[in-house]
């Protein structure tokens, strides 16, 4: 089995490769899959989500989080914290981006509020460079999701979860190695739709 940095690299470069219509498309189909997935988890009513912001050559989000918007529903977004920890901001049209004292990314300018609120949320829509078919989910490598989704796990309070890759970063069972401190997910959204996973039972 690869190590989790050799995928996390191979992934990454496949990324690459895309050009940029590729990933307009792969914008475009998210956006609209996923927002089909957040009418499932919260039907009938406007609700909030959590999302990220993709850059370079991660899947794009920012179609995804206007058609949220449109569709009625508050997103938040995540700010990086010291320890490694997520604050989130309301996004809104108007929402300016600021560059991030801990990461190489730009994040939203606004109220930051502390990741207890993501607990009342409808659902989490992850980042990911690769997912394999137990759920077992590869991160940027800083950790903050893992950290995020324990704190929720350990108070029994979090919302449903999905990751975001694009469809050949879903990869066969067995394909990530599992450590403890991993909290797996059960769905994950590619450009041509919404993946249910094959994981254990406790996946909950």
């Amino acid at each position: 089995m690869a190590s989790k940095e050799d995928i996390r690299s191979s992934r990454r470069l496949h990324r690459r490769t895309l050009r940029p219509d590729q990933i307009a498309t792969a914008g475009a189909s998210i956006a609209r899959h996923g927002t089909a997935w957040a009418g499932t988890v919260s039907p009938g009513t406007a609700a909030t989500f959590a999302v990220y912001v993709g850059v370079a050559f991660e899947p794009p989000t920012m179609p995804l989080i206007e058609a949220l918007h449109d569709a009625g529903h508050r997103v938040l977004l995540p700010v990086c914290e010291p320890g490694r920890q997520l604050s989130w901001v309301y996004w809104t049209p108007s929402t300016i981006f600021v560059r991030s004292a801990y990461a190489p990314i730009d994040e939203p300018e606004g109220e930051r509020l502390e990741s207890r609120v993501i607990a009342g949320t409808a659902g989490i829509f992850m980042p990911a460079t690769a997912v394999d078919r137990d759920g077992n989910r590869i991160g940027q490598g800083g950790g903050y999701y893992d950290r995020l989704l324990h704190g929720l796990d350990a108070a029994g309070q979090r919302p449903p979860t999905i990751a975001v890759v694009y469809d050949d970063d879903l990869l066969p069972s067995g394909s990530i190695p599992a450590e403890a401190f991993d909290r797996p997910v059960r769905e994950v959204l590619t450009p041509s739709g919404v993946v249910r996973l094959d994981g254990p039972a406790d996946m909950d």
